[in-house]
């Protein structure tokens, strides 16, 4: 187990981590994220299929090819809260595109660090930093305060989130450095 933030989660090398909502199954995770169920399993030692928690973080264990893209198109790592429509929109492209030129991608189940491809030039590299998942209580004054950040730092490197006043636990926010 590792700690993001205040919580201990699986340790998860070269995969991404995955928080429960309802309804989650491993088999519909399995199917959702295209691996094998006991590929699940084996990600996640310790963690109950039959009694999964909604919240609780396991594993998705991604066995990732290196992203080959098309010509005229560049590799783009997915960051917290970026949606096809984020992207088509910073990129200067359109989600139809991206769709195009990333076949077999759910654009509903995006995982933050999975590599896609994006048409036309690229743009700046994303800025170092983390992710950190809000807790119960958490409020973006007191985050800020945890990582020693200003506030408009954190409040600027989260333009997903439209009122920062208004967080939720469960929320996947980036925290600069």
């Amino acid at each position: 187990m590792d700690t993001y933030g205040d919580r201990q989660v699986p340790f998860c090398p070269g995969g991404n981590l995955y928080r429960i909502r309802a309804g989650d199954t491993f088999f519909s995770i399995a199917q959702r994220f295209r691996i094998s169920v006991d590929a699940l399993i084996r990600a996640n030692p310790g963690v109950n299929p039959d009694n999964l928690q909604i919240g609780q973080v396991i594993c998705i264990p991604v066995a990732v090819p290196p992203t080959v893209c098309p010509p005229g198109t560049f590799v783009y790592q997915v960051r917290p809260g970026d949606t096809f429509f984020a992207l088509a929109r910073r990129f200067g492209t359109t989600v139809d595109a991206i769709m195009r030129v990333n076949p077999g991608v759910n654009p509903e189940a995006l995982l933050v660090g999975q590599n896609i491809c994006i048409p036309g030039a690229p743009g700046p590299p994303p800025p170092p930093g983390r992710i950190y998942i809000v807790q119960p209580g958490d409020t973006m004054f007191s985050i800020a305060q945890r990582f020693g950040v200003s506030l408009q730092a954190l409040i600027q490197a989260n333009p997903q989130i439209p009122d920062p006043n208004v967080i939720t636990p469960g929320m996947r926010i980036f925290i600069p450095v």
